[in-house]
């Protein structure tokens, strides 16, 4: 009887697969090595329409939060989320047009902009990602080295960036 249980046990045992993920060959610790200027920066919905409520210029307050040269960078899925929300956001909708920033096309169905951004920064990690949105947050907080940049106060905010500059 003892011997019939501890031999299911060991057959149960045998088929537990345990994985453990790739870290980044960038990550060094916590530190991202692959994070140099200039700076690629995923914008959310959200981060634009909390800059436009602030009345600040999108490149201007990044280049002074940072000190170096920025890319922001616009999702196709944001765009299509900002088109969605309608008049309310047209003065965000028409930053986000402008053509000094860099477009990248997503090839998945659907468009939820977080999952989005999420999967970007899980594949490479080379993107700081500028959201106020506070789930988004959480969920990038769990990425090891991806710092984040939200509006906070009337200026730029940049968390887990180990060479910010501190203010």
């Amino acid at each position: 009887m003892k011997g019939e249980i501890e031999g299911k046990k060991k057959a149960k045992g045998d088929n537990v697969v345990r994985e453990i993920p790739q870290v980044s060959s960038s990550l060094f610790f916590q530190y991202n090595t692959a994070l140099v200027p200039p700076y690629s920066i995923l914008v959310d919905t959200n981060f634009l329409s909390h800059t436009v409520q602030h009345k600040l210029p999108l490149l201007e307050t990044m280049m002074d939060c940072l000190y170096a040269k920025c890319i922001p960078i616009i999702t196709s899925c944001v765009m299509a989320e900002l088109e969605k929300l309608g008049q309310k956001y047209r003065i965000a909708l028409r930053i986000a047009r402008d053509e000094r920033w860099e477009r990248l096309k997503c090839d998945h169905k659907g468009v939820y902009a977080d999952d989005c951004l999420v999967e970007r920064v899980m594949k490479h990690k080379v993107y700081i990602v500028a959201t106020n949105d506070r789930d988004l947050k959480r969920r990038i907080r769990k990425i090891p080295g991806v710092p984040i940049m939200s509006v906070a106060r009337g200026k730029y905010v940049i968390e887990r960036l180990p060479d910010a500059p501190e203010k």
